[in-house]
C-alpha cells in the first residue's frame, strides 16, 4: 500500500501494565486476537513526539510538530496463508484512545483509520536529569505521563519485554460497522533506556473509563524511554469479513 504518511516519532515514554485478558476482549478488532508476552496481557501509555510530519508529500503548516499520548494493547493477526505456528503472524497494535493538540489532526485520523482521537490541549518538558514528560489538560487540571531513564540506550534484547513493546508494526482499528481496518508502520529497531522513575497523573475514569481504574492506579509493570525514529505509515485497508 501506499504510504499516507511519514513523520519522526522521538522520545517515546512507554509505560507498561499487566492487564487482565478480559479487560480487553471486547475491544479486538475482528480477525484480530489478543497477543501476550510470557502468558501476561498488556496496555502501554505512551507519550511521544511527532515531528517533521508530512501527509500524502504535503507538509501542513502549524501540524507538523506536536505531541501525542495514547493507550494501547496488543493484537497479531495470521495472514491468508499464514503459516500454522504463527511464524509470520502481524504483529500490531490496537488504540484505546489518542490524544493529540490539533483538532483537524484528531478529526483526519478518526475519518480515515476510525482511530479514537481527541484532541485537547498539550505540552512537554524534557529535563536536564533526562526526565520526558507529556502533559495534557483534561477538564479543567494539566495531567501527565513521563519517564526519568537511567544508563545509555541500547538496542532491545531479544526476546525481551522491551522488544515485544517496541516492535509491533501493524495497527488495527475497529470500525463503526464491526469491520476492521488494518495499516502497516515501518521503523527500525529503536533503541531504549530503561526507566529509573516513571508517573501516570491523569484522571484515568475519566480519560480511559472506569473499567481501566484498577489496572492503571498502580505502579506499571516496565517502563522505558525509546529513543524513536522516522517512520512511515501506509494507507490503511479493510480486512475482507
Amino acid at each position: 500500500m501506499a504510504v499516507f504518511l511519514r513523520a519522526e516519532w522521538r522520545r517515546l515514554a512507554l509505560l507498561n501494565y499487566e492487564v487482565d485478558p478480559a479487560l480487553l476482549q471486547g475491544r479486538v478488532p475482528a480477525g484480530t486476537a489478543l497477543d501476550s508476552f510470557g502468558g501476561k496481557t498488556y496496555v502501554s501509555v505512551v507519550g511521544f513526539m511527532f515531528t517533521k510530519t508530512v501527509v500524502k508529500g504535503i507538509a501542513v503548516p502549524f501540524h507538523r510538530d506536536f505531541e501525542e499520548v495514547n493507550l494501547r494493547f496488543y493484537v497479531r493477526r495470521r495472514p491468508p496463508g499464514g503459516r500454522e505456528d504463527g511464524g509470520d503472524d502481524r504483529r500490531g497494535v490496537v488504540f484505546v484512545k489518542e490524544l493529540v493538540p490539533r483538532f483537524a489532526i484528531a478529526w483526519l485520523a478518526r475519518v480515515l483509520y476510525g482511530e479514537n482521537y481527541v484532541s485537547l490541549p498539550m505540552r512537554h518538558g524534557f529535563g536536564d536529569d533526562g526526565t520526558v514528560e507529556y502533559g495534557f489538560r483534561l477538564d479543567g487540571r494539566w495531567a501527565a505521563v513521563s519517564v526519568r531513564p537511567q544508563g545509555d540506550p541500547r538496542p532491545t534484547a531479544p526476546g525481551s519485554l522491551e522488544e515485544f513493546i517496541a516492535e509491533h508494526y501493524w495497527g488495527y482499528a475497529r470500525q463503526a460497522d464491526g469491520g476492521t481496518r488494518e495499516y502497516q508502520v515501518e521503523h527500525p529497531p529503536w533503541r531504549v533506556q530503561r526507566a529509573q522513575a516513571s508517573r501516570l497523573d491523569c484522571d484515568v475514569a475519566a480519560l480511559y473509563g472506569p473499567e481501566f481504574l484498577a489496572a492503571l492506579s498502580g505502579p506499571p509493570a516496565s517502563a522505558f524511554l525509546a529513543e524513536g525514529s522516522a517512520v512511515a505509515v501506509h494507507a490503511g485497508v479493510r480486512l475482507a469479513r
